[in-house]
Parts: C-alpha cells; sequence; structure tokens
C-alpha cells in the first residue's frame, strides 16, 4: 500500500512539474538568457537548475501566500544566475579553442637537448682551427674583429674557417641544415 502511496505522489509530482515547466518555462527562459548575456547552454542551464530547486521545495510551490509561482521561480533562477556570475569571476578566465590554435609552441626540452648533444659531437669532428674560430663566433659571440684578435689571425681568415666550419658542420648535421645558414 505504501508503495502505491508513494508512486502516485511521485506521479503527481511529476506532473505538477512538467506543468510548471509548461507554464512558465518561457518566461524563465528569456529572464536567464538576458541575464547570461545571451549564452543559450547557460540560460539552459539556469532554468534546468530552477526547475530542479522547485521540485525539491515542493512547499514554496504551495504556499498560498501569492497567486503565481512565477515571481518564486524568477528569484531562484536570478539568484542562481548571480551565483554562476560571481563563480566564474572567481576562476580565472576560460581558454577557447581560438586561444590554444594561435598560441606560440615552444620547442620541447628534449628535443632540444638532443639537438645540443648533436652539435657538440658535430663540433669535435672538426679541426682545432675551424672549431676555435665557430667557439669564438657563434658559441661566444665575439665580433669577427675580436675573434681575430682573441686567437691572433687576420679578420679574413676568421670568416674563411667561419665559412668552411659551417659547411662541415652541414655535412655532418643534415637534419640542421637551415638552421646553419
Amino acid at each position: 500500500m505504501t508503495a502505491a502511496i508513494t508512486m502516485t505522489s511521485r506521479t503527481t509530482a511529476e506532473h505538477e512539474l512538467a506543468e510548471l515547466q509548461r507554464e512558465h518555462g518561457a518566461p524563465l527562459f528569456a529572464l536567464m538568457l538576458r541575464l547570461s548575456d545571451g549564452d543559450r547552454q547557460r540560460a539552459e542551464d539556469l532554468v534546468q537548475e530552477t526547475f530542479v530547486r522547485a521540485w525539491q521545495h515542493p512547499e514554496a510551490l504551495r504556499a498560498d501566500d501569492f497567486d503565481s509561482v512565477r515571481p518564486w521561480l524568477l528569484t531562484v533562477g536570478r539568484r542562481l544566475a548571480i551565483d554562476a556570475r560571481r563563480a566564474r569571476q572567481a576562476r580565472p578566465a576560460e581558454v577557447g579553442d581560438a586561444v590554444l590554435e594561435s598560441a606560440r609552441v615552444s620547442a620541447d626540452h628534449a628535443e632540444r637537448s638532443v639537438a645540443t648533444l648533436d652539435v657538440r659531437e658535430a663540433v669535435k669532428t672538426l679541426t682545432p682551427e675551424h672549431r676555435e674560430v665557430l667557439v669564438q663566433v657563434y658559441f661566444r659571440g665575439a665580433s669577427v674583429a675580436e675573434a681575430a684578435a682573441a686567437l691572433g689571425i687576420p679578420a679574413g681568415t676568421v670568416k674563411s674557417r667561419a665559412y668552411y666550419a659551417l659547411r662541415a658542420l652541414r655535412r655532418v648535421l643534415p637534419g640542421y641544415a637551415a638552421d646553419l645558414r
């Protein structure tokens, strides 16, 4: 007997909720759409949450203090929208797909480490004279004149040794040829 009463009351509550939604759903959705700045998905979520609250508090809907439950529904929906807006403002802004697609991709540290090891091994294959010039000009950032003074050789020799050293590295490091121009 208890199951029949529970089933009947649940069915009655579902019918009342469906009637509430038919009667007040459109105005509630219009308000939620306005409060959510035109975001239909957010407005639908707020309407659904409002009806869940109505289902959880049937005593508020049966109060004889007012002629219609619409003011109660609109107030609950408005408060839910305010709470949702405050919650969004408390979190960092969400990043859309467009931002991610245009974001700069940084090189992987593993790839950079492998490249460094490859270059070190390739530099070891150079003659000591070519290696000295590359170390001065490319790794220490010295100008041609500074490298010439440090090595005690003419500037033209620094230029030609740098040229031939890079050419030798291009042969040893074919995958890095574009970086060595």
